[in-house]
């Protein structure tokens, strides 16, 4: 079997056996950037995302002059295609970082990236929760920080997830595209050999690994939405 395998890689698959060591730094590098970029980006867009339904009107720390200069910003940055805002964040990516290739010099632009849609999933998650429970807390006389992190956040829960989930898949295409200007992960290395040097057989296994790593993190998410959902 291991001898069949072999002789199927080296016939139909031969410039990734020749260049395997590169593809799996690829994919190393992939999932740092996907794992980094997720835990503080959506970190973020989820904080933001509160923000947003909490200051908005009837909300529970109503600010309608902040919620729409927040909501400006996030609009903004949201509408800037990914490869525009690499470009436009080089300088500031290079004072943070030190770099603007690499993998460092690709989290900074995705980060910033990924923000507004974090925010924005978040916010549609928590608007949709049951408007009755929400009164019900306020008249009870419940705290505003323990209803935001007892009421609000665990009764949106499903849809936060979903959000997350969303949001992790979007990661994925992000880094694919942050590789072809130089950000490093399995795009720089589908760009470089399997585009530049027409190797077929790079692309398709490139994409043959985004799939699975897509199919995996929808797994994931659908098992977790089927746990939380009340």
């Amino acid at each position: 079997m291991k001898v069949f395998f072999s002789e199927f890689l080296n016939k139909y698959f031969p410039n990734i056996v020749e260049l395997q060591n590169y593809l799996y730094s690829s994919v190393r590098e992939t999932l740092v950037m996907i794992v980094i970029t997720g835990a503080i980006g959506l970190t973020l867009g989820l904080f933001l995302g509160i923000v947003l339904v909490v200051s908005a009107k009837g909300g529970l720390y109503e600010s309608l002059r902040f919620h729409n200069v927040l909501e400006k910003i996030v609009n903004i940055v949201r509408s800037i295609p990914f490869v525009i805002l690499i470009a436009l964040l080089v300088t500031f990516t290079r004072f943070l970082v030190g770099t603007s290739i690499g993998v460092k010099g690709a989290i900074v632009p995705m980060v910033i990236g990924i923000i507004p849609l974090a925010s924005r999933l978040t916010e549609q998650a928590l608007s949709e929760m049951d408007k009755g429970v929400m009164e019900a807390a306020k008249a009870m006389g419940i705290s505003k920080p323990y209803i935001i992190f007892h009421v609000l956040i665990p009764e949106s829960l499903p849809g936060l997830v979903r959000a997350l989930v969303t949001c992790f898949i979007s990661l994925i295409g992000l880094t694919a595209m942050a590789g072809s200007v130089g950000g490093g992960g399995v795009g720089s290395f589908a760009i470089r050999y399997g585009y530049n040097r027409y190797m077929t057989d790079v692309t398709i296994v490139c994409v043959f690994f985004l799939l699975i790593l897509v199919s995996i993190v929808q797994g994931i998410g659908n098992r977790v939405v089927n746990k939380v959902t009340h």
